[in-house]
């Protein structure tokens, strides 16, 4: 269970996630150690999956963004969640609530290559429904 101060030290490492030791000290008020200790208690017990940096060529090498939002039929979410994660151009899919079982993050270098991505991804078996939106500025990206 991650007590408030967990809490505010993820937050603040996802505003910054190359924060020093001792910036992230002074902004929660703790020590150096504490921090350290806190942040690798949270990274043994998984809830720090990792770090990762995004530069500018992973953002330029793909640079046609998009959001796809898929409705499955039936229960078969994880068996599309597995055929989704094999296409290269799915950076991400994320399962939600409401009108849409599944968002998928969807990088090509064209967009005739995302055109043929979405085209692919809605004759997957399981498929019933699906609405694509390019994304076109990205102001903060967080990486989790």
């Amino acid at each position: 269970m991650l007590d408030e101060m967990d809490q505010r030290l993820i937050a603040e490492l996802r505003r910054d996630g190359r924060a020093a030791l001792s910036e992230l000290a002074e902004r929660l008020g703790l020590s150096r150690a504490t921090v350290r200790a806190r942040m690798e208690r949270l990274t043994a017990r998984g809830e720090i999956a990792g770090f990762t940096v995004l530069t500018r060529s992973d953002v330029t090498a793909a640079p046609v963004r998009g959001l796809m939002m898929i409705g499955i039929e039936g229960r078969g979410g994880e068996k599309v969640m597995a055929r989704l994660t094999g296409i290269p151009a799915v950076m991400a899919v994320h399962s939600t609530n409401g009108k849409w079982d599944l968002i998928a993050e969807l990088a090509t270098q064209t967009l005739l290559e995302l055109d043929g991505v979405i085209h692919r991804i809605r004759n997957l078996e399981g498929v019933m429904t699906s609405e694509t939106n390019l994304l076109l500025s990205t102001r903060k990206a967080v990486r989790l």
